[in-house]
């Protein structure tokens, strides 16, 4: 019994020493470890390409409009391949303002008193070095309104004008605030943020007022001027059920940009996405496309 016991703890030993070698030199020295990694590496890329990395639906009331997006905004119409990493909704909304980098940005501001007692703080980048266009009163004027709770500081908002900085335009950024943020806060859902702040904010005597005529849906029969509109299908706050397409489809106006992926103004692409992003490039084709070519659609 005592040799037998000594024997099992002979071959437990031998056993042990020789999976560590294994783990330690013949995982990936021996091409098993190595074809381990390369066989999911594989099917991983497989169902990527196949299920995850898609082109946009492309949803458009009219088909002048649809010939001009993909004649000068083709990014529209392309395959959008989230980051390999984090394509899920979730996180794209969550990484998203960690991730990317925050381009410099120089505002000058405008402050502006209402008859309410209320303000409206406007944050200008002027672009005066702008070689395009040289003279201010012809210069392209971008105007940018952040979320809800945005700022003019948001990476996403700063990337804007930086494109803008590039086409030769200068973003005006609206923000107004002039609500009790410490009772806002205490809102334990969306709708009582909304009901604290977003309906009060507005004069609405009732959260169900306001989310009444806050909905695009009636209104978007009435858009008399190109409207290009980014969504994911997988945005948490923004759902594929909540979006209007078939009331988009009876406007020769608007035109609805749908990606499988990209969460909420996430749109993170590339392996380490810090400088660009999907909604980005859509930006700036779309905005360079109207100012450049929107006689076309006259």
């Amino acid at each position: 019994m005592q040799r037998l016991a000594m024997d099992l703890r002979m071959l437990s030993r031998e056993l042990s020493l020789y999976l560590e070698h294994q783990v330690r030199v013949g995982f990936f020295g021996s091409g098993v470890g190595l074809s381990l990694i390369l066989g999911f590496s594989v099917a991983y890329a497989f169902y990527y390409l196949s299920s995850i990395a898609k082109k946009p639906q492309l949803v458009t009331g009219g088909e002048s409009f649809s010939r001009f997006l993909q004649d000068h905004c083709p990014v529209v119409t392309e395959t959008y391949y989230p980051t390999v990493w984090c394509w899920e909704g979730r996180g794209q909304t969550l990484l998203r303002p960690f991730i990317t980098s925050k381009p410099p940005v120089q505002y000058r501001n405008e402050l502006i008193k209402t008859a309410d007692g209320g303000q409206i703080s406007l944050d200008w980048f002027d672009n005066d070095n702008s070689t395009c266009y040289m003279d201010a009163s012809t210069r392209p004027t971008i105007l940018l309104l952040p979320g809800l709770t945005g700022t003019s500081k948001e990476s996403y908002i700063l990337h804007m004008i930086h494109l803008s900085e590039e086409l030769g335009y200068r973003h005006r950024h609206m923000f107004v605030k002039q609500v009790d943020m410490d009772h806002v806060m205490k809102a334990k859902s969306i709708r009582e943020f909304d009901k604290r702040f977003t309906s009060v904010m507005f004069g609405y005597q009732t959260i169900d007022d306001y989310y009444t005529d806050a909905s695009p849906s009636p209104r978007l029969k009435s858009v008399g001027i190109p409207v290009l509109c980014l969504n994911s299908v997988d945005d948490v706050f923004s759902p594929s059920h909540a979006i209007p397409i078939e009331t988009a489809k009876q406007n020769p106006n608007v035109a609805l940009v749908l990606t499988s992926y990209g969460g909420h103004i996430g749109f993170l692409e590339g392996i380490w996405p810090r400088q660009s992003t999907y909604m980005d490039r859509v930006f700036k084709q779309f905005v360079q496309a109207m100012v450049e070519h929107g006689h076309e659609l006259s």
